[in-house]
């Protein structure tokens, strides 16, 4: 990396970018008007404190999915990728197809969890079908990227959720197809308790993939997800897409430094944290 290595993730939304750091998160987002609004405050719940293998990767999806709300308060401009109603409909379709085969009784118990993991999936792919969301995908890609290297980055990256996608395929049909043996009353916490397992598998491979790319089999697994960013996930991104992603990380940076949550660029309005004098 560049400099001391803050490590940085992201989460792109169908009108900007979402950026986050050990300690700090941060969103910019274009406006209808064109300008570009920034929210930035410091995470209110961290799951670095948990290092427990199995554990931790749980820890920090949780960690993400709190951002969420704060995110909403900061920066009610943001739209979330889930939002729109086709994805919505999606999620019933695949929701209400889950529940029929299962009451069905026509497949095995790993064959039903495998069908639950790719109706999981098809909300995703929907979300990312029209509109700017794929090239907003590309442009946190692109700029995280490029901090961490210090050279033009393309809008792939290897550390990419969507990676995970192999192994908690795997991961949720397997536990899943174990907690489908519970008795009955017994087997909706059972499949509770399997998917957080799932979750904590899926991390920890996810994570062994990283330290060894190398690996045929770290290959293998990244592969579903590569073809995922290649294919449907990801575009090019725009002039305009990488200013919003630029400004995400920039303003992420400042507070992972210890600064305040502003910015020098005058093309932008920021959104100060709820309670500050910003």
């Amino acid at each position: 990396m560049t400099e001391a290595a803050i490590r940085l993730g992201g989460m792109a939304l169908p009108n900007g970018v979402l950026v986050h750091g050990p300690t700090s998160w941060a969103c910019a987002v274009r406006l209808d008007d064109g300008s570009v609004k920034v929210a930035a405050a410091a995470k209110r719940l961290r799951g670095d404190g948990v290092t427990r293998p199995f554990l931790r990767g749980p820890a920090r999806l949780l960690e993400a999915l709190a951002v969420l709300p704060e995110l909403r308060r900061a920066l009610p401009e943001a739209r979330l990728p889930f939002d729109r109603p086709a994805v919505i409909a999606s999620m019933v379709a695949g929701a209400v197809t889950l529940r029929a085969i299962r009451r069905s009784g026509n497949l095995g118990p790993l064959a039903e969890e495998l069908v639950a993991g790719l109706a999981a999936v098809a909300p995703a792919l929907v979300a990312l079908r029209g509109g700017e969301l794929a090239g907003y995908h590309g442009a946190e890609h692109a700029t995280i990227g490029a901090y961490e290297t210090g050279a033009p980055h393309g809008p792939e990256h290897d550390r990419c959720g969507s990676h995970l996608a192999g192994p908690m395929l795997g991961a949720s049909a397997l536990f899943g197809a174990v907690a489908a043996r519970a008795p009955r009353a017994l087997r909706e916490p059972a499949r509770a308790v399997a998917s957080l397992a799932a979750v904590g598998v899926a991390t920890e491979i996810f994570a062994w993939m990283q330290r060894n790319p190398e690996r045929p089999l770290a290959r293998a697994l990244a592969r579903p997800g590569s073809e995922l960013q290649r294919r449907i996930g990801t575009r090019e991104p725009t002039p305009g897409q990488l200013e919003v992603a630029e400004a995400a990380l920039a303003a992420c940076l400042v507070l992972e430094r210890g600064g305040p949550p502003l910015l020098s660029r005058p093309a932008l309005r920021l959104a100060a944290e709820p309670g500050s004098d910003g």
